[in-house]
């Protein structure tokens, strides 16, 4: 996070003054999101409604980091996209997106997808990373980067209408390998996925790095926050580790 932390323009105060007045953040609360740096991996149904959630927010610095191109089967969930971009970047066409939102933040990109080496070179200048990759070994990585720099890790994931979020920091929690060793049995590649179920994770996601960022309310460390989207319920699980 910048040290010291930037100060407020006139737009920055009249485009957060609603969210300024959420207990305990004013304009201190806002500087710490202004001057801070969030790496999120990938930028798709779930990563990509947490990029954008803290674009709005007024999060200072967002890397992207996402390869490959658009493609039709990308646009019921990945609400950064558009039709036009099909066959372009997909991590660009994020970023255009992000920047139309909100031009007073920096946004950089990184058109690879997440591995280790990768991972590695970015978190360096992160404060937060945000896990929101579809393949276990990209999860890995981003939680090996993140415990290497001791910065925490928000974890978002979804399959068909069930979603989770937790907050992954050691010493402060279990690694994410104590709970998640390696690729479940039941998963597959192409998952069924609503574009509303995924936006909904990717929010939460956005919620818990506000939170990180502003000192704000207590995270999930040890806990995961289950969701059962098609039952209507929610549930903690308390993480072994």
């Amino acid at each position: 996070m910048t040290d010291p932390l930037p100060d407020l323009t006139d737009d920055d105060r009249a485009r957060h003054a609603w969210q300024m007045t959420v207990d305990g953040v004013g304009e201190a609360g806002q500087r710490r999101l202004k001057g801070a740096t969030v790496l999120v991996a990938r930028v798709g149904g779930v990563g990509g409604c947490t990029a954008q959630q803290l674009a709005a927010a007024g999060v200072g610095r967002l890397i992207l980091m996402h390869g490959g191109e658009l493609r039709s089967d990308d646009l019921n969930r990945q609400v950064l996209m558009t039709s036009a971009a099909l066959g372009t970047s997909r991590v660009e066409c994020a970023a255009a997106t992000l920047r139309a939102l909100n031009p007073n933040i920096r946004i950089e990109v990184v058109p690879q997808h997440p591995t280790l080496e990768v991972v590695l070179r970015h978190a360096a200048e992160a404060d937060v990373v945000v896990s929101a990759a579809p393949l276990f070994d990209e999860r890995h990585a981003l939680h090996d980067a993140a415990a290497a720099y001791g910065i925490p890790c928000v974890e978002a994931a979804m399959f068909e209408m069930e979603g989770y979020v937790t907050t992954v920091h050691p010493p402060h929690t279990p690694r994410y390998r104590d709970w998640c060793p390696g690729q479940p049995a039941w998963w597959t590649r192409r998952f069924p996925v609503f574009g509303a179920v995924a936006g909904t994770i990717g929010s939460l996601a956005a919620v818990e790095v506000i939170k990180l960022l502003a000192n704000l309310g207590v995270p999930l460390y040890g806990r995961l926050l289950a969701i059962d989207f098609r039952q209507g319920r929610a549930r903690q699980v308390r993480l072994p580790g």
